[in-house]
């Protein structure tokens, strides 16, 4: 009975020390694998760089033709002939359309006959009165009936002519509103005609931009239809008045004539406009591919070379989690203790060694944006490193390796290149 009673009680402590020494491997598995290096991370690295911005206005506009007007009928009639297509370029003095004038011709024939005997009897009489035969009331009688005759025959031509409708000026034809026999009325339109060889281009800026605008100075547009082309141009014309409604001056610039893909634009579509001024500054900026936007911040991502293990240290730590960044006005504020170096330009060459770089979080304090950057107002300097692409997939301090150097952002982004 007790050796049985001993035979359990060794049998239960062997297995509590197997099961001890199995929990104790896994434990010391599990804190050999914590201590294991993290894989560096692949990013994309670029510079901060400093450049010139020009100072510009921006706006939403609408374009316009130089000329442009709807075509309409000064007389009631009826549509004889069409010697147009919609769409089509002409040249100003075509005829576009002609409209019944069978009783205009009529009356224009006996027009004409009233005026040649009004012109016989004038004539008649000038000799009778110069002879003493006939009265000065006569004579003059006489000659308002020529006058009036002649003032008939004029009307009733200009009728005909006016029924035969031409083009005021060259342009393009829009879309044909009439059809042959048709009866038209006075005021009722017939086609669009727009001057596309010229645009202009109408846009509002607030009241405060009116001491920094005149006349004369460049503009740049840019319109989603023909994206990548800047067409340039001029202001040529500020409103007089101010609107009480929104506080803003209507003003118009008229674009440069010959500029490839102009014939593209079409009055109606809006553009945005660029008003360049004459001042300019400098300004850091980064590609905005290598800002992780965050409500609690705006930061990037520095790359630096670990001197000493355990780089990047606890300063810089504390600062991406409490989200303490640069003061205004900072070049440059260091996250990182002094065992971090900026990587250098060699560094960031994908064919040179670069292991041992870290990312270091740091904040920023962002400006203007224009096409694919962003100004830097504070938080990093010209020169320093940063990763570009994949951000949102870096933290503090941790280990990364550069595959790809440069950025593909650019000042004016389109389908083809953005």
């Amino acid at each position: 009975m007790i050796a049985r009673f001993l035979l359990t009680i060794c049998g239960l402590v062997l297995l509590f020390a197997v099961l001890a020494g199995i929990k104790t491997l896994q434990i010391v598995a599990l804190v050999q694998a914590g201590q294991a290096a993290t894989p560096p991370t692949a990013v994309t690295a670029t510079k901060v760089e400093s450049a010139r911005w020009e100072e510009t206005l921006s706006a939403v506009g609408t374009l316009e033709a130089a000329q442009g007007v709807t075509i309409t009928a000064d007389y009631t009639g009826r549509v004889t002939r069409l010697l147009f297509d919609g769409g089509e370029t002409v040249q100003a003095g075509t005829l576009l359309l002609e409209q019944e004038t069978s009783s205009e011709t009529a009356q224009l024939d006996a027009a004409a006959s009233e005026l040649q005997l009004a012109e016989q009897n004038l004539d008649r009489v000038s000799r009778l009165f110069r002879s003493g035969v006939v009265s000065r009331a006569e004579y003059d009688t006489a000659r308002s009936q020529k006058s009036a005759a002649q003032a008939r025959f004029n009307d009733i031509t200009a009728t005909l002519d006016k029924k035969q409708i031409l083009a005021p000026f060259g342009g393009r034809l829009g879309l044909r509103l009439v059809d042959i026999g048709q009866d038209l009325s006075p005021g009722v339109p017939i086609v669009s005609l727009q001057s596309v060889d010229s645009m202009r281009v109408n846009f509002s800026l607030p009241q405060a931009a009116l001491a920094r605008v005149t006349n004369g100075l460049p503009v740049r547009v840019t319109n989603d239809v023909v994206p990548g082309t800047v067409f340039t141009g001029s202001i040529t014309a500020i409103n007089t008045e101010v609107s009480t409604a929104t506080r803003t001056v209507r003003i118009q610039a008229t674009l440069d004539s010959g500029v490839e893909n102009a014939e593209k634009l079409l009055p109606g579509m809006y553009a945005s406009v660029e008003v360049v001024l004459p001042d300019t500054r400098d300004v850091l900026m980064i590609p905005q591919t290598a800002v992780n936007f965050a409500t609690f911040g705006d930061s990037v991502f520095v790359l630096e070379r670990a001197d000493a293990e355990g780089a990047a240290g606890d300063e810089s730590s504390d600062e991406a989690a409490d989200g303490r960044g640069d003061e205004p006005g900072a070049d440059k504020v260091s996250g990182g203790t002094g065992n971090t170096a900026d990587a250098s330009a060699d560094e960031m060459a994908p064919s040179k060694g670069n292991d041992g770089l870290l990312a270091r979080q740091q904040f920023v304090q962002l400006g203007e944006r224009r096409g694919d950057f962003v100004e830097v107002n504070a938080g990093v300097s010209a020169g320093q490193i940063i990763a570009n692409d994949g951000v949102f997939k870096l933290q503090n301090g941790a280990p990364v390796t550069i595959v790809e150097t440069g950025s593909k952002a650019t000042m004016n982004p389109t389908p083809d290149n953005g």
